[in-house]
């Protein structure tokens, strides 16, 4: 059974390739704001800034 509560699943894109890399729970009621992280990307082959996108 799935579970219920205000936690949901997101995937992280990289701003300069746009490829998603990471997939992270996110509170909903705590951050409301999308996220900005800074994370490394295999593709860059460096540190980038990644943003947040809807997962299923």
């Amino acid at each position: 059974m799935a579970k219920k509560g205000p936690r949901v699943l997101i995937g992280l894109v990289c701003d300069v390739c746009k490829s998603q890399n990471y997939v992270v729970e996110k509170n909903k009621l705590n951050t409301q704001a999308s996220l900005k992280l800074k994370k490394y990307c295999k593709n860059c082959r460096k540190h980038t800034v990644h943003k947040e996108k809807k997962k299923l």
